[in-house]
C-alpha cells in the first residue's frame, strides 16, 4: 500500500473517537462566517431572479401563507372556524405548504412558513430550486407530508421544496434496479414518487395487488422521510425496516444533478439513503422498494389490565415480560404496550401470519392467569383477540362495512373469536376516521389511535432501544423495576416493532446493509416516552401551549428515559421518532456508522445545503440552519 493511502487510513481510523468534536470539524476557522440570507437581506434574490425560477419550474413557485394566522386576524369568521375543524385532518394539514403535521415544540420550534415554495411535479422542478437555493445562498428545506417532530420539514424564510404533487406510483412484477442487469436479481417491486404517503402505497400493492409492502403504521406518513430515517411499520420483526426494503433512488444532489443511487450505481449514498436521515444528503424524487408475500390474515389484539395496587402492578408487569419472551417474541407479533402511570398495562399488538384460534391460543395462558389471579385485577373494556384478511387491512370501504361486526358481533359466527368469559363492558371505539372534506376520496382514512398526533404541540419526546438481553430469565427482574419506576413519571411505550431481535433472519441482515444504528438489530423494543396537547400554538387566544405544564413534563419523561437507560445503556435512539435535545445525538442516532456517514455528506453536500436539525453534519451550523459555525 502506498504511504499516502496509509495514512489517508490512519487519519479516518483516528477520526472515529471524536465525534463529539464533530467529524466536520474545520483545522483552519474562516474568518468571514457563511450566512444564509433571509428577506431582510440585500442580497435576497431580486424579483426578477424569483421569475426566472418561476418559469424554469413552469409556474410552480408560489408564496407561501399560514393559515393559522387566520386564528389572530379573524378568530370568528367562518374560515377560522372551518380551520378548527381541519386542523384535525392530517390530510388536510398534508395540503398546506405552511402547516407541518406537528405545530410545534415547547422551548424547541414552532412551525412556520417559507417564504416561497416549488410545487415540485418532476426531478427537474426540484433541480431547479436547488441551484436556485445554492446559487442564491438560501435555507433549503424538502417537504412531503411533514410529518417531522422536531421540525425538519419546516424553516422559515427558506426556500420550500414541495413535493405533495409527486404520488405517482408504479408496481413492478419483476424490478431490476438501473445498472444491475445480471448482478440482482429481478424482484416485484414499487416505484413511489417522493410525495406518496403510505396509504396510498398499501392501497396500491395490498389493496389492489394482494401484497405487502413494509411501510410506516401511520396512513398519511410520507414513503420518503420514513425510508430516509430507516422506517418502521406494524410488521417489521417478519419484513424488516423500510429502509431494509429499497432497492433505487432518485435523487437531486446538491450540485443541481438528477442521480440514480442503488447497489450498482452511486452505491455509497445508497446505502446513506437508507437511513442515514430524512433531508440530508439530496432531495429526493422517487424510491423503489420491494415487496413480499402477503399473509392470509393480519391479528389485533387490544385490552387493558388495571392493577389494585403497586405490588399487585409490579406482578403483573413481571408476567406479561415473561409471557412476552416466552411466546411474542418472534416474527408474529408487533406493536404495542403501554405501561402506565395509573396502574395499567395496555396492550395494542398486531399480529400476522395467525389465525384467530392460532392468536387465542397464544394468549390464553395470560389472560387466564389475569382472571384467576388472586390479586384482584380487573379487566377495562373488551378484550378482542382476532384477524382480518390481511388484503383488507388498508380498505376503508371493506372496514367500514365490516369493522363494528368484527369487534362487536351479534351473531355466534363473528369474524373475531372473543373471550367472553372475561369480557367488561362494551365500548364502541371508532377504528379510523375519514377525510370528510368536500371531494376527498372515499379510501383516504387515518386510524384514530394517531389522531393525538394531528396538530399537536410537544411537550416532551424520547426513545430508547431496550436490548433483548433484558429478556433473559435473569434479567427480566431488572427489566420490570425499571419500567414499574420509570412508569411512576410518565407513560412508557414499548413498540415491539421498532426493534429487530427476534426477527426473521433476512429482515435482520437487510438491516445491517443500512445506516441505522446497529443496536437496532439486537433491541426487542423501542421504548418511547412522550407528551403533548394539541391543537395548539403560540399566540392564538385560547390554543396557547401550556408552557409550564409543558417543561414540567418535558423533565418527568427525561427522568423516565434515565431510569430506563440504567438498564439499557447507551443503546441509542430512533432519528425519526426522538428527543429534539438529544445529546450525543451522532452516536445515538447511527452508532459506529456516524463517521462514514459524515463523509458521505461532505462528498455530495460539501457546503451543507441540505440541513435538518440533528442531521449529519448539522453539527457545521447554527441551530436555525442559517449561520456556519
Amino acid at each position: 500500500m502506498r504511504r499516502r493511502e496509509i495514512l489517508k487510513c490512519l487519519a479516518a481510523a483516528s477520526a472515529i473517537p471524536l465525534l463529539a468534536q464533530g467529524a466536520f470539524a474545520n483545522p483552519i476557522a474562516s474568518k468571514t462566517p457563511i450566512r444564509r440570507v433571509r428577506p431582510s437581506d440585500p442580497s435576497w434574490p431580486k424579483p426578477d431572479e424569483w421569475a426566472v425560477l418561476n418559469e424554469q419550474v413552469e409556474g410552480n413557485l408560489i408564496p407561501v401563507t399560514f393559515p393559522i394566522d387566520v386564528l389572530k386576524s379573524a378568530p370568528q369568521s367562518a374560515l377560522a372556524q372551518q380551520l378548527k375543524r381541519d386542523i384535525h385532518n392530517p390530510f388536510y394539514i398534508a395540503d398546506q405548504p405552511g402547516l407541518t403535521e406537528t405545530l410545534g415544540w415547547v422551548d424547541a420550534w414552532a412551525t412556520q412558513p417559507s417564504a416561497y415554495a416549488v410545487l415540485a411535479h418532476n426531478a427537474g422542478h426540484i433541480a431547479a430550486a436547488v441551484d436556485f437555493a445554492r446559487d442564491h445562498r438560501l435555507r433549503l428545506v424538502v417537504k412531503g407530508r411533514g410529518h417531522s417532530y422536531v421540525g425538519a420539514s419546516n424553516a422559515p424564510d427558506s426556500l420550500l421544496i414541495w413535493t405533495r404533487q409527486m404520488t405517482d406510483l408504479r408496481v413492478h412484477d419483476a424490478f431490476i434496479p438501473r445498472g444491475c442487469a445480471g448482478k440482482i436479481a429481478p424482484q416485484p417491486a414499487i416505484t413511489m414518487d417522493a410525495g406518496s404517503c403510505w396509504l396510498e402505497a398499501y392501497r396500491a400493492v395490498t389493496t389492489q395487488g394482494g401484497r405487502y409492502v413494509q411501510g410506516g403504521g401511520c396512513t398519511t406518513v410520507g414513503v420518503a422521510g420514513l425510508i430516509l430515517g430507516g422506517g418502521f411499520g406494524s410488521f417489521s420483526k417478519r419484513y424488516g425496516t423500510a429502509a431494509g426494503s429499497l432497492l433505487e433512488a432518485e435523487v437531486v444532489t446538491a450540485d443541481g444533478k438528477i442521480r440514480t443511487a442503488n447497489a450498482c450505481s452511486h452505491p455509497d449514498l445508497f446505502w446513506a439513503l437508507k437511513g442515514g436521515g430524512g433531508g440530508t444528503f439530496a432531495a429526493v424524487t422517487k424510491l423503489t422498494v420491494r415487496t413480499h408475500d402477503l399473509p392470509r390474515y393480519f391479528g389485533i389484539v387490544s385490552f387493558k389490565v388495571k392493577a389494585p395496587s403497586d405490588e399487585a402492578y409490579r406482578r403483573l408487569l413481571r408476567e406479561f415480560v415473561s409471557f412476552y419472551a416466552t411466546h411474542l417474541f418472534n416474527e408474529h407479533w408487533g406493536e404495542q404496550a403501554h405501561v402506565r402511570s395509573d396502574n395499567v398495562l395496555e396492550i395494542k399488538m398486531l399480529s400476522q401470519g395467525l389465525d384467530t384460534e392460532q392468536s387465542r391460543n397464544v394468549w390464553r395462558p395470560f389472560l387466564n392467569w389475569v382472571k384467576n389471579s388472586p390479586l384482584g385485577y380487573s379487566m377495562m373494556g373488551r378484550v378482542v383477540i382476532g384477524t382480518l384478511p390481511a388484503r383488507h387491512m388498508w380498505d376503508a370501504e371493506w372496514l367500514g362495512e365490516n369493522w363494528p361486526e368484527l369487534a362487536f358481533p351479534r351473531n355466534g359466527n363473528p369474524l373475531h373469536t372473543l373471550l367472553d368469559d372475561i369480557l367488561a363492558d362494551t365500548v364502541h371505539e371508532p377504528l379510523f376516521r375519514r377525510d370528510e372534506r368536500p371531494g376527498a376520496a372515499p379510501w383516504k382514512f387515518w386510524w384514530d389511535g394517531d389522531g393525538g398526533q394531528v396538530g399537536w404541540y410537544i411537550w416532551g419526546y424520547d426513545s430508547l432501544w431496550m436490548p433483548a438481553a433484558l429478556l433473559a430469565s435473569d434479567a427480566q427482574s431488572r427489566l420490570v423495576d425499571a419500567l414499574f419506576t420509570a412508569s411512576r413519571h410518565a407513560w412508557v411505550e414499548l413498540h415491539f416493532n421498532k426493534g429487530l431481535a427476534g426477527a426473521r433472519p433476512e429482515a435482520i441482515t437487510a438491516a445491517t446493509d443500512t445506516a441505522m444504528n446497529p443496536a437496532v438489530l439486537t433491541a426487542f423494543a423501542l421504548a418511547i416516552v412522550a407528551n403533548g396537547e394539541g391543537p395548539a400554538y403560540p399566540g392564538i387566544p385560547g390554543y396557547e401551549p401550556h408552557i409550564t405544564r409543558g417543561r414540567a413534563s418535558a423533565k418527568a419523561i427525561e427522568h423516565c428515559i434515565e431510569l430506563l437507560r440504567e438498564v439499557a445503556g447507551q443503546s441509542g435512539s430512533y432519528v425519526n421518532e426522538t428527543n429534539y435535545f438529544k445529546q450525543g445525538w451522532q452516536r445515538a442516532f447511527w452508532g459506529a456508522n456516524y463517521p462514514r456517514l459524515a463523509r458521505i455528506k461532505r462528498k455530495y453536500d460539501p457546503h451543507g445545503l441540505f440541513f435538518a436539525h440533528h442531521g449529519v453534519g448539522s453539527e457545521q451550523w447554527s441551530n436555525d440552519g442559517f449561520s456556519k459555525i
